[in-house]
């Protein structure tokens, strides 16, 4: 099983960044990425229906026989992750618990802000996981839903992405946070704009590195890390393919992405 692929799946592109963390991290691991871009946002959809194509795009991973899978979701990692644990034996994990950890192994963390689209932050699954590990922390949620679009127009550095950036995190500043979490896998784009709009002394927690070391302990826990003999390749499956995504997916992956195959979910 150890040289059986990885499978990573989230609604759009944004999971591509955990993509790139776990190329970064385990470079001889061959990852099957899906992404279900007929259907995004899954932001704005009810449980149910997140629940229910979350449950599809296991289903699609489990056909290609992967070791393993990543929710590289934050929305659907709150809202179906407990659903498919309780369903699959094969191993899967989200990006939540691991930012979480992430956020708490420092512990002078106090206060501790969110930013995620308004999906993640109405379920307040990081909020439940934050308090839970640790009392008396002090958690301020805020949903930034224009924040995906800019990214995807490669708005990364523009003034309008900064003014809105500012807009959403001056309340947590005024709030005195200690630690900002990225709550969405499209956030680590935005990382050196963050670094220039916030206090020098807040932390960065991002759902794409801590999720990449969280699956490297697991794979290592269940000894089920790829042969060190030959590198990693990636295949990457859409729901829904447009000219939009091959720009998208070399902007999050820093390199092409080579050939993308059409997926159809059962």
């Amino acid at each position: 099983m150890s040289s059986a692929p990885l499978g990573i799946f989230d609604s759009g592109v944004g999971g591509l960044t955990v993509v790139r963390a776990v190329q970064q991290l385990l470079p001889h691991e061959e990852i099957i990425y899906l992404g279900d871009t007929a259907r995004l946002p899954y932001g704005s959809k009810s449980p149910q229906t997140i629940r229910q194509f979350a449950d599809e795009d296991v289903r699609f991973l489990l056909h290609k026989e992967v070791k393993a899978i990543v929710v590289a979701c934050n929305t659907a990692t709150a809202h179906a992750l407990p659903n498919l644990l309780a369903q699959y034996r094969t191993p899967i994990i989200g990006v939540i618990e691991p930012g979480v950890e992430a956020a708490l192994s420092d512990p002078s963390t106090q206060r501790v802000g969110i930013i995620a689209t308004q999906g993640t932050i109405r379920s307040h699954a990081y909020q439940h996981a934050l308090a839970q590990r640790r009392t008396g922390l002090i958690i301020h949620g805020q949903a930034t839903p224009l924040l995906v679009p800019f990214i995807e127009e490669n708005w990364i550095d523009h003034p309008a992405t900064r003014m809105v950036l500012e807009a959403y995190l001056q309340p947590l500043v005024d709030k005195g946070i200690d630690t900002l979490m990225l709550a969405c896998t499209h956030y680590p784009l935005l990382i050196p704009v963050l670094k220039q709009l916030l206090p020098e002394d807040v932390r960065l927690v991002d759902s794409a590195t801590t999720c990449a070391e969280h699956l490297k302990k697991e794979l290592t826990r269940l000894n089920l890390l790829a042969p060190t003999d030959k590198d990693g390749k990636l295949a990457i499956h859409l729901t829904d393919l447009s000219e939009q995504f091959e720009a998208l997916a070399r902007q999050f992956l820093k390199k092409s992405p080579g050939r993308i195959q059409r997926a159809v979910l059962e």
